[in-house]
């Protein structure tokens, strides 16, 4: 009698595989299908990073070619506190890699971890969000592998990075010892701050929530290692040494290059990976470890409408900004009372002189801050207005525009909401730190004076809405455009000077219009032309988002 074998199912073959029921199972897949996601972002993200490191050394390695010419710069960089507290201090005054990529240390290293803090959500909580991690889940999939499989992404971009930053830096020219810690110190970043990324996406049942909660730990590490940065003798300088922000500057790749600093971070990252799994474990699918508060039976009336909608759905992250805004604030305005004592080299006395004295000193300061505020505020702006497009996606807008509510006022809601609270934000900057700087020199003068510099930069501001609300209109697959803009106009600002780069280049940059207050003169037009411009963009915007098809 002949036996034949009975059919196999798909169901039957799956089942055998070797570690189904395993929670990590289905990691690798996953991990291929990140990749595929990412084929243009992690490339180009890494490209410019690299090409940003090699571009800066490159062509400051012929600026500095004699010792006393790099004395020089050190000397007026450590002696600016200003300087010090966005960069960090230049720890060998004859290194050329020191003098190459002193902005591109510490201040690099915060924007390798916002890439690092950005893959993570992408891969985990926005995946729950959206449904995905659910449906996959369906299958034989573990209950850790979304997590595992976003690790292992955001830890090979980071050691990628690591690797072409060192050997960009190499062929720029400079020695390769020191080019591989400054790739290190940089990876390690990124990869330490996606494992606190991977902790708050379990704390949390948002991505953008997840997201806005590990910035908001970059930037709190990121002050006080300024704190402690431009701390005197005898003040909180351990404050460098207490993130892993500070690791990366301590490591001094090119002032002997502390190796040793870079288990720090990597130490850091597997406690918190450690953690991350343990919250993971413990949670259920789509919710997170910290509940969300039930809401009221009847909802208020301000809710009925578009605006009140959009104010409800944009609160967490409008208090949590406010929050960080006002502390941020008012700690870099109380820099500015140890400005005296920190600046004690001939180079920064000759500095205070061409400044107009301690008061230029001080207003040139704080022009600085005001300025980096706005460029923090445009980062809301644009993940406030990016909600629509979510909105939309999820297919939330559908009932909502089923009912007599028009489609411009909808996005109108939000399109308020973004402008709203970034002129509230900047006003919080202005108060606060006008607070501070008033308490601590007995100047009542600087909140008024603060307040005008912080609303100085509402227009450049409004630019970055009009260029989302216009990829919201005409091409919405694009409207991430908006983090490339605020990117590129970023780095022209910072590398556009080093690099010598033409007049019109520098001018593509809305910040660069903006007069540096309080200490400039107050020029009204270019504030006027930037308006204009952003209205241009919104309305071009508004009219495309109002004709075309919904998704």
């Amino acid at each position: 009698m002949t036996t034949s074998a009975p059919a196999r199912s798909p169901a039957t073959d799956v089942a055998p595989r070797p570690g189904g029921s395993g929670a990590f199972t289905g990691t690798r897949h996953l991990v291929r299908l990140a990749l595929r996601r990412d084929r243009v972002l992690v490339p180009a993200w890494i490209a410019v990073f690299a090409l940003m490191a090699y571009s800066s050394a490159a062509a400051t390695i012929g600026l500095y070619p004699d010792l006393a010419s790099r004395r020089g710069l050190a000397d007026t960089v450590n002696g600016t506190t200003a300087t010090v507290a966005l960069y960090g201090r230049i720890y060998d005054e004859t290194s050329i890699g020191e003098i190459s990529l002193f902005k591109l240390g510490t201040f690099g290293a915060a924007l390798v971890a916002i890439l690092g803090i950005i893959l993570v959500v992408r891969h985990t909580r926005a995946e729950e969000e959206a449904g995905r991690t659910e449906l996959l889940g369906s299958g034989v999939l573990g209950r850790l592998a979304p997590l595992s499989a976003a690790l292992v992404l955001v830890t090979g971009t980071n050691l990628l990075l690591a690797v072409v930053a060192g050997a960009f830096l190499t062929a720029a020219g400079l020695p390769t010892a020191g080019s591989v810690a400054f790739g290190l110190a940089w990876g390690l970043s990124g990869i330490a701050y996606g494992c606190v990324a991977a902790i708050t996406a379990q704390l949390t049942t948002s991505a953008r929530a997840a997201t806005g909660l590990a910035a908001t730990v970059l930037a709190v590490t990121y002050v006080l290692r300024a704190v402690g940065d431009t701390s005197p003798t005898g003040g909180p300088r351990w404050l460098s040494w207490i993130s892993p922000v500070g690791w990366a500057q301590q490591v001094r790749p090119f002032a002997g290059h502390r190796w040793w600093l870079l288990t720090l971070s990597a130490g850091f990252a597997v406690l918190a990976v450690w953690c991350a799994y343990v919250l993971a474990s413990r949670r259920d699918l789509g919710a997170g470890v910290l509940p969300d508060r039930p809401g009221p039976a009847h909802a208020a009336s301000w809710l009925t409408t578009p605006e009140g909608l959009a104010l409800r759905l944009h609160r967490g992250m409008l208090v949590t900004w406010t929050v960080a805004y006002a502390v941020l604030s008012w700690v870099l305005g109380g820099i500015v009372a140890s400005i005296d004592s920190a600046m004690s080299t001939p180079a920064a006395a000759e500095l205070i002189r061409q400044l107009g004295g301690q008061q230029g000193l001080t207003d040139a300061f704080l022009a600085t801050e005001v300025s980096f505020m706005g460029v923090f505020t445009s980062a809301f702006a644009v993940q406030a207005m990016l909600r629509l497009n979510a909105e939309e996606a999820a297919h939330h807008a559908d009932p909502l525009l089923s009912t007599r509510l028009g489609r411009l006022r909808w996005a109108g809601g939000h399109l308020l909401v973004a402008v709203g609270g970034s002129i509230w934000l900047l006003l919080v900057v202005g108060v606060a730190c006008g607070g501070a700087v008033a308490s601590a020199l007995g100047e009542p003068r600087y909140v008024g004076e603060l307040i005008g510099g912080a609303m100085a930069q509402v227009p450049a501001v409004l630019v970055l809405v009009g260029i989302v609300v216009l990829a919201l209109g005409v091409l919405p697959r694009a409207a991430a455009i908006g983090w490339a803009a605020l990117v590129a106009f970023l780095l022209i600002g910072e590398l556009g000077p080093v690099l010598r780069l033409d007049p019109w280049v520098l001018d593509l940059s809305p910040y660069s219009h903006v007069p540096r207050l309080p200490g400039s003169p107050f020029t009204a037009t270019p504030l006027i032309w930037l308006t204009l411009l952003a209205v241009a963009l919104t309305t071009v915007g508004l009219i495309g988002f109002r004709r075309r098809d919904l998704d």
